[in-house]
C-alpha cells in the first residue's frame, strides 16, 4: 500500500459528522409488512411488471423487467401477495409505477436463487449476465446500470478499476461499515468486476479518516495480485468519479467525457460488495445498507433494509424523530434530495436518510455576492460558479453554456463555501438542466 495520500485540486472540508454512526455496526432492519417497490430505480427505461395483482411472489423473484438496453430488472424483497400496481413518489421527487406487496412473513426464497459458482470458472459474458440479472445499478446514488458500465465499446479499452470507498459525504457511514464488516464480499466483487473488464489493476480508494477500514481492506487484499489500497486525503467531493480518477491515476477525464475515455471504470464499494453477495448467494439486489442519521433522529443507525421499505418505517426503527424535522434528505447533505414526505420507499440508490432539526436546517437568507472568489477555489471542476449562477438567474442559458455549466457535478461545494449563502448549486443546476434539454432536442 502506498504511503502517499492521494487528492485533487479544489474541494471543501465540511464537518464530517460521522461520529453519530461510524462505530455503529450494521443491524438488520425490522422486516416490513408491506413493501412498495418502484419499477424504475435506475437511470434508463423503467421496467414493465412481470406480475399481476393477486399473484404470490417469493424473495428474489424477478417482478419487473424492460427490453430496453439501458435498464435493469427489479426483484421482490419479501414473499407475499401483490396487492396493487400503482404510481407512488420516489426519493428523486418523480412519480413512478410501483408494485405493492403484502408480506406473508415467511420470506420464502425463489427457487432460482442459487450461488453462482467460482468466478474463475465463469466467462466474462456469464459474469455480466449475472450482474444484470441481479438488478445491479450504482448504489452510491447514481443508479447507472452496472452491466452497461462494465461493457465499454471496443475502442475504449479499460486498464484500471477504481473502487470508491471514500464516502466523502458528511454523516454517511454505510460504506465505511460495509468495508469493516464485509471485506470478503468487497474482494469477491472486485474479482468479478476485474474479470468482466479484463483488467489486472484495481485501486480501492479510502479516505484516511477511516483507518480501520484501510487496515481491514488492506489485510483482505494481501497477496491478491494487482489489487491495492489507495489512501485518500479527507476532502469533499473526493468520491466523485472524475476526482478519484485524477487523484489516484493522475488522468483527467475530458469535459463531457466518461471515465472510459481515460481507461478507467469506477464503482462504489457498496455496489462492489453487493455484486460479491450475488455471486456468493445468488440473491439479487433486494437489500442495502442505509445510514439513518441527523440531529432530528432519536438513535442514528446503519440498517440493512429491504428495498421497498418506507422511510417512515426505517426512521421508526431508530426511535423515531426527536422533534419535528426541519428537513428530511435522501442521501447525503451535499448531493442528496430533500423530501416532502417520509412515505417514500428505500430504493437501490438510497445510501442515507437524514433528518435535521428546524434550527439546523435554517440556512438563513442569501445576500449579495461579494466577489470573494471562494466558490472558484472550491469548485473541483474549475468552473466560475458565481458567474454561471448569475446567468442562470437571468435565464441567459447561452452564456451559462459558454461557461461550461453542463460540466457542473452538482457537488454543492460552492454553495457550502459561499459566505453570502447564495444558492449557487441550485441555480447552476437549473441552467445545466436547460442546457442538456436543449442539446437533446438538437439530437
Amino acid at each position: 500500500m502506498s504511503t502517499k495520500l492521494f487528492t485533487f485540486k479544489g474541494g471543501v472540508h465540511p464537518p464530517t459528522n460521522k461520529t453519530l454512526t461510524q462505530n455503529v455496526p450494521i443491524e438488520n432492519a425490522v422486516d416490513p409488512k408491506v413493501v412498495v417497490i418502484p419499477l424504475s430505480q435506475h437511470i434508463g427505461a423503467p421496467c414493465d411488471p412481470l406480475v399481476a395483482v393477486g399473484d404470490t411472489v417469493k424473495v428474489g423473484q424477478k417482478i419487473g423487467e424492460s427490453k430496453a438496453f439501458m435498464s435493469v430488472p427489479v426483484h421482490s424483497s419479501v414473499s407475499g401477495t401483490v396487492k396493487k400496481i400503482e404510481q407512488h413518489y420516489v426519493p428523486n421527487g418523480s412519480k413512478v409505477n410501483c408494485i405493492v406487496i403484502e408480506s406473508d412473513g415467511n420470506f420464502e426464497v425463489y427457487e432460482s436463487v442459487q450461488p453462482k459458482g467460482n468466478i474463475e470458472d465463469l466467462t466474462k459474458e456469464e459474469i455480466l449476465s449475472i450482474i444484470k440479472e441481479g438488478g445491479m445499478a450504482g448504489m452510491g446514488g447514481a443508479t447507472f446500470p452496472t452491466h452497461i458500465k462494465l461493457s465499454p465499446p471496443k475502442d475504449k479499452p479499460i486498464d484500471v478499476l477504481l473502487v470508491n470507498g471514500a464516502e466523502c459525504e458528511p454523516y454517511l457511514t454505510a460504506d465505511h461499515r460495509i468495508m469493516l464488516e464485509k471485506p470478503e464480499l468487497v474482494l469477491l466483487g472486485v474479482k468479478a468486476i476485474m474479470k468482466a473488464l479484463g483488467v489486472d489493476k484495481c485501486f480501492i480508494g479510502i479516505e484516511k479518516n477511516k483507518p480501520d477500514a484501510i487496515e481491514i481492506i488492506q489485510k483482505a487484499v494481501e497477496g491478491q495480485e494487482g489489487i491495492e489500497v489507495a489512501p485518500l486525503e479527507i476532502k469533499y467531493p473526493q468520491g466523485d468519479e472524475k476526482r478519484i480518477i485524477n487523484a489516484i491515476t493522475g488522468r483527467i477525464v475530458p469535459s463531457g467525457g466518461l471515465p472510459m475515455e481515460v481507461g478507467c471504470v469506477v464503482e462504489n464499494v457498496g455496489t462492489v460488495a453487493t455484486i460479491g453477495n450475488i455471486f456468493k448467494t445468488g440473491m439479487p439486489l433486494i437489500q442495502r445498507v442505509v445510514t439513518v442519521s441527523g440531529s432530528a433522529v432519536q438513535n442514528p443507525k446503519n440498517l440493512y433494509v429491504r428495498i421497498g421499505t418506507s422511510y417512515k418505517d426505517v426512521i421508526e426503527q431508530c426511535g423515531g424523530y426527536k422533534e419535528e424535522p426541519g428537513k428530511l434528505i435522501s442521501g447525503g447533505p451535499m448531493m442528496g434530495f430533500a423530501q416532502f414526505t417520509d412515505e417514500v420507499s428505500v430504493i437501490k440508490g438510497t445510501s442515507g436518510i437524514l433528518a435535521f432539526s428546524k434550527k439546523e436546517a435554517d440556512l438563513g437568507e442569501p445576500s449579495n455576492c461579494i466577489m470573494c472568489g471562494r466558490c472558484l477555489e472550491a469548485c473541483p471542476v474549475h468552473l466560475q460558479p458565481y458567474k454561471i449562477s448569475r446567468y442562470s438567474i437571468q435565464k441567459n442559458f447561452d452564456a451559462a453554456d459558454e461557461f461550461h455549466a453542463a460540466d457542473c457535478i452538482e457537488c454543492g461545494g460552492c454553495s457550502y463555501i459561499c459566505p453570502s449563502k447564495r444558492p449557487l448549486k441550485e441555480t447552476i443546476s437549473v441552467a445545466k438542466k436547460e442546457i442538456l434539454a436543449r442539446r437533446r432536442k438538437v439530437k
